[in-house]
């Protein structure tokens, strides 16, 4: 009772962001792919523009690397928040109404409206509290900060109704889906083509300006006759970069990666597993329900990069607010060094002990998250089976008895999800190694997404050719 009065008042604090009505008619194809191409124009320029009265998006407090890919942020600007706030508002709803602490039947129009009202009340909470907390690290008065606090949830408002009017039929896919597709394709692109020059500080104290982008390096190197093999095997130049890292670049090893990563993780992705049923209402009749090889999808490294990065902003905000508690933020920082993917081969070969652990714990928090997203995401066995019975259908040999089909599908499940993790793990370890742009948890983040949106096209392509299908589906 709680529960559902909590989820009421988040429902009623959703009401209050503006909303889009669903369009009476489906609007025709060009028209959405037009609305989601404006949707992300809207978010790059979001990205670009500095809250005021910051001068620079450097002068305030700096996302981790991972957090801007995974809830496609931009430190300083109007998206510093990004889709942090709905992202993280859905994942808690689903996990409540997942582990049936809030019971809601998903399939009921009137559920799924609470379910969806909720999740934005929520989300609006959060961008609040987040948009306070990252204002205050400014340092500056009471005014100012009122007035970049109001930026910041402004920013993550627009996004929230972007997505949720592409949802309702106004663009392709999801906005969320569409806003980290758009963030690694910008790095992406920036990492292979960006014409401007990064100085770095060699040892004897001289300072040279190398090429940022890998084509224009390629070319201008060839130019010079003066190619620098070990930045185009690893990324590395002589010397450091402003900050005081190392200076590694983008690479052509990196860039060849990211384009063989994308193919094998789209080919995995379209894999299946055929488990033989047969019709209740026809027995003579079998067919098989597929399942996807990569079970729990890209969930279980979603999960894991929004752990890291809230460890790593914790220990951001410790250093900001606390600098006396020196004992905490080394703690904090004794455990990213082992979170923290490797920096290319170089990392590992280097410092082949991070490297190993780094890859164990990440496989065993894949693992463990595939594992619970199975249950409260609507994976489990016992779900699989009560949806194929009320669907008439059941495995040959097996009465339509739910308990009985759950131990079977049971025998799929289970280690499919475990496998799955342990792939996307893997993958996501690999191409870090290889300094794939964009990241491994990243690019395999968008590789899901470029998926998800050709079978969405080929899906609205089908239906303005022959649009006799719109009344079979219901469209």
């Amino acid at each position: 009772m709680h529960s559902m009065g909590a989820l009421s008042f988040f429902a009623r604090l959703g009401d209050l962001v503006p909303s889009t009505p669903k369009p009476a008619r489906r609007p025709d194809l060009k028209y959405r792919l037009l609305f989601t191409l404006v949707a992300v124009m809207l978010y790059y320029s979001m990205t670009s523009v500095t809250v005021y009265p910051v001068s620079t998006a450097a002068a305030g407090p700096q996302l981790p690397p991972l957090m801007q890919v995974v809830f496609a942020a931009t430190t300083g600007t109007l998206a510093q928040l990004g889709i942090g706030p709905i992202v993280t508002a859905g994942l808690i709803i689903q996990v409540l109404v997942g582990g049936k602490l809030i019971e809601l039947d998903l399939t009921n129009p009137d559920d799924r409206k609470l379910f969806t009202q909720a999740e934005k009340g929520l989300a609006l909470v959060i961008a609040a509290v987040e948009a306070a907390g990252f204002a205050l690290t400014y340092r500056m008065n009471l005014f100012v900060t009122i007035s970049i606090a109001l930026q910041f949830f402004l920013g993550a408002l627009i996004l929230i109704m972007l997505d949720e009017a592409i949802q309702k039929g106004y663009g392709i896919g999801s906005g969320i889906s569409l806003f980290i597709l758009a963030g690694v394709a910008k790095t992406i692109v920036w990492d292979i083509f960006a014409p401007v020059t990064v100085p770095v500080h060699s040892l004897d104290g001289s300072v040279r300006n190398y090429r940022y982008g890998v084509i224009p390096y390629v070319v201008g190197e060839l130019m010079r006759g003066e190619v620098d093999f070990n930045r185009l095997l690893y990324g590395y130049v002589p010397g450091q970069l402003a900050s005081g890292e190392v200076a590694i670049l983008p690479s052509l090893t990196g860039m060849i990666a990211t384009f063989m990563f994308l193919v094998i993780v789209i080919y995995l992705q379209g894999m299946k597993i055929n488990i033989p049923v047969t019709i209740q209402r026809a027995p003579g009749i079998r067919g098989k329900v597929p399942l996807n090889f990569l079970y729990v999808s890209n969930i279980p490294v979603l999960l894991v990069g929004i752990v890291i990065s809230d460890i790593l902003l914790v220990r951001n905000m410790v250093e900001a607010y606390i600098p006396q508690a020196t004992w905490f933020k080394d703690v904090l920082d004794g455990v990213l060094a082992y979170l923290t993917p490797p920096r290319g081969l170089l990392g590992v070969i280097y410092d082949p002990i991070r490297s190993i652990v780094y890859a164990a714990v990440l496989v065993g928090l894949a693992v463990l998250f595939g594992l619970m997203w199975v249950e409260v995401g609507g994976l489990s066995p016992a779900n699989q089976a009560e949806n194929l019975i009320k669907s008439g259908i059941s495995i040959p040999g097996m009465r339509a008895n739910p308990k009985a089909l759950e131990l079977i599908l049971a025998k799929y499940v289970y280690p499919l999800a475990i496998l799955s993790s342990i792939i996307v793990a893997s993958l996501a370890i690999v191409a870090d190694v290889f300094s794939v742009y964009g990241g491994g948890i990243g690019l395999l983040l968008a590789a899901g997404i470029l998926q998800q949106l050709y079978t969405a096209l080929t899906y609205e392509q089908a239906l303005e050719m022959y649009p006799v299908l719109r009344r079979l589906v219901g469209e």
